[in-house]
């Protein structure tokens, strides 16, 4: 059963069909990414990765977060400080009777998770961020 908001596949440079999407995902990523969905918390290898590198769109390996933005939330997902710059588009996000910001990859609109305003400085943002919809490259 869908749960979440269906991406604008339209407004994005990188397109491809619902079939292309799910023959190279996983099944988890393509819920994150194609249907909103959210992994549940504590279940990302990535929340322990602690190497110098790029975090990248599962989706269509796009850069959107570095390793020096990381932090350890306590909240149970991947969070960072900020995205790469350009590569990491916001809006609106209204589900589940809550007014939320939804990030998404801005190469491919895949949903990556959401920005709050509680993180740490330099910024005060916290963008929590699913696991399932990342990549890690190593340095």
């Amino acid at each position: 059963m869908f749960f979440g908001r269906k991406p604008k596949g339209e407004d994005f440079p990188i397109q491809r069909t619902e079939a292309e999407w799910r023959s190279s995902l996983s099944p988890t990523a393509y819920k994150v990414l194609r249907e909103h969905g959210t992994e549940r918390a504590g279940t990302s290898p990535l929340n322990a990765e602690k190497r110098s590198g790029s975090f990248l769109c599962a989706g269509c390996g796009t850069p959107v977060f570095e390793s020096d933005s990381k932090f350890e939330s306590g909240t149970g997902w991947p969070s960072f400080t900020a995205p790469v710059e350009g590569n990491v588009a916001t809006e609106e996000d209204n589900s589940f009777f809550m007014r939320r910001t939804e990030a998404h990859c801005a190469a491919c609109g895949g949903h990556l998770g959401h920005v709050f305003p509680d993180g740490p400085e330099p910024t005060g943002m916290r963008w929590c961020i699913n696991g399932a919809a990342l990549e890690f490259k190593p340095d």
